[in-house]
């Protein structure tokens, strides 16, 4: 795809549904999906997330990028999964994504919207209204017993 085209091809959509081997093909775009993960996984996955924003090329129907909010339906929520496929970077899709979650978030009363931005991404998220959260990320260590 051209650098800087119009999205005009690709329609943007709130859903809880969509072809499984198309989020995962968007996973291992991210870097995201393991061999060995199940994909029996994502359908409860979309469907429990708070929001699910899909990027679809029209004419095909298929998915080129997506986002979503987990979130406690309260107060709190956390943007998640943003991706969008190489072909399709450049034309604003990225940033499209997170301006529909944010605005459906702060719509259903959401007050505290968080993420964790991968190393250089993080002018793109400060453009949207991000920014540094006094705190550190952390992670569990699944390897570890409980």
């Amino acid at each position: 795809m051209d650098e800087g085209m119009p999205m005009d091809d690709v329609e943007l959509i709130h859903t809880h549904e969509w072809p499984a081997e198309q989020v995962i093909e968007l996973y291992r775009v991210g870097g995201w999906w393991k061999d060995g993960y199940d994909p029996e996984g994502i359908p409860p996955l979309m469907k429990g997330s708070f929001d699910l924003v899909i990027a679809h090329d029209k004419a095909d129907k298929k998915a080129i990028g997506m986002g979503r909010i987990i979130s406690d339906g309260v107060s709190d929520g956390y943007l998640q999964d943003l991706v969008v496929i190489p072909e399709f970077r450049g034309r604003g899709i990225g940033r499209a994504i997170v301006l529909e979650l944010l605005r459906s978030a702060r719509r259903s009363g959401l007050v505290w919207i968080g993420l964790i931005a991968e190393e250089g991404s993080y002018e793109f998220y400060r453009e949207l209204g991000f920014k540094v959260f006094n705190g550190t990320p952390m992670i569990f260590d699944t390897e570890r017993e409980v």
